[in-house]
């Protein structure tokens, strides 16, 4: 009997649970469907499992995959190479990263389905200094897998930007909890030593301070600005900004990427002219609001490979996601502050610092860092229909 035949049951479940969740059935607006949509609509187990991994995290929300499917059971994952990040991620790393958690969403979300699906990385080779045309990835599925219970948390998985709560306190034995997720061959550590968390939020408020005074890398996030409701509808991928302010903002003519690129390319930008009273004031507010979160953080972690290959790489991601689960099943907050560990010129002497605060040594690779604590609720970052996410 095919596969897709013996897991029926599991989708009509799985609508269920959804038709069971008021919280998930109130994000309607078209960018957020997806998150409605996974596990309900489909019976043939690779494109139920898509619906589930779409909901992946990566680097500024690009959603970098593609995937064919070959035969009956198998599929070839790729990147997308337009939706890689070539100033701020010149190697394609932190892509490669998040490639690596659409990886372990799609394993988990056939575990589901009582599936094991084998992962053979990079099948054609790795590709240097960039990602190339090549597969990241050859999944196939087999009967005979267990369910993961980190699964049980894939909807409530948030990137949480907001302030978090720092009279709640942060413990070893949460960094612990989310130690033990790492499955892949990466490690996870932390601190909640308060000097600690201040010197490490001192450095990744320069670091986003740099990001942003620095002309390219910021004109790269101020391209891949979603302004308002009907651009993040028209294309869920990117930062997206919304509200009834930035609508109001946007039909004024006010707030548009023009109105950005313009301040950036004004003679004499950078992180002097941001911090002036009246130097970029755009720029200026969007940077004190992405700031302003970070002052609020009880505990950092931070994930390390032991090599920098690809399919460490991709590896790292597969146990980024499930450190990720694991702090929303312990009801914690996690917000990638992945500035510090960009690959540019600017940042290169805080690159290097933050490997002697993390105690990263030699040959091994900082994958990750983020903010860690507790969070309010926020919604669902945009995506894209799983079934745009499939190539012949």
């Amino acid at each position: 009997m095919p596969l897709h035949r013996r897991h029926v049951l599991k989708v009509i479940a799985g609508a269920a649970i959804i038709a069971a969740n008021p919280v998930r059935a109130q994000q309607s607006a078209k960018a957020q469907r997806p998150w409605l949509a996974a596990g309900s609509f489909e019976t043939e187990p690779r494109r139920l499992a898509l619906s589930w991994a779409v909901l992946a995290p990566s680097p500024h929300n690009r959603q970098p995959w593609l995937v064919k499917m070959q035969g009956d059971d198998s599929l070839l994952l790729f990147c997308d190479l337009d939706r890689r990040l070539p100033v701020t991620d010149p190697f394609n790393r932190q892509i490669t990263i998040g490639l690596g958690c659409f990886t372990e969403l799609l394993v988990m979300a056939a575990a589901q389905q009582g599936l094991a699906a084998n992962v053979v990385p990079f099948p054609e080779g790795e590709p240097h200094p960039q990602l190339d045309g090549r597969p990241v990835a050859r999944i196939s599925l087999s009967e005979g897998a267990a369910a993961d219970p980190l699964f049980s948390a894939v909807l409530d998985r948030r990137s949480n930007k907001e302030p978090y709560d720092m009279t709640r306190r942060v413990t070893q034995d949460n960094l612990a909890t989310l130690a033990r997720s790492c499955a892949n061959g990466t490690s996870l550590a932390g601190t909640v030593d308060q000097g600690e968390v201040e010197a490490l939020r001192t450095e990744t408020i320069a670091a986003m301070e740099i990001e942003m005074g620095t002309r390219e890398t910021a004109m790269e996030s101020v391209d891949l600005l979603r302004i308002g409701r009907a651009e993040v509808d028209a294309r869920p991928d990117g930062v997206d900004l919304t509200g009834p302010q930035i609508e109001d903002l946007a039909a004024r003519g006010i707030l548009t990427r023009d109105a950005f690129r313009q301040e950036i390319t004004q003679e004499g930008y950078g992180i002097k002219s941001l911090r002036a009273p009246d130097g970029n004031p755009l720029v200026s507010q969007m940077v004190d609001y992405a700031i302003r979160p970070m002052r609020a953080t009880p505990a950092y972690i931070w994930q390390v490979s032991n090599g920098n290959t690809r399919a460490d790489q991709l590896a790292a991601g597969r146990d980024w996601l499930r450190i990720n689960l694991a702090a929303t099943a312990s009801g914690l907050a996690v917000h990638p502050q992945s500035q510090m560990l960009q690959e540019f010129d600017a940042m290169a002497p805080l690159f290097r610092k933050v490997r002697t605060m993390t105690g990263t040594e030699g040959s091994q690779t900082l994958q990750m860092l983020a903010r860690l604590g507790y969070g309010p609720a926020v919604p669902p970052s945009p995506r894209w229909p799983a079934e745009t996410r499939i190539v012949d």
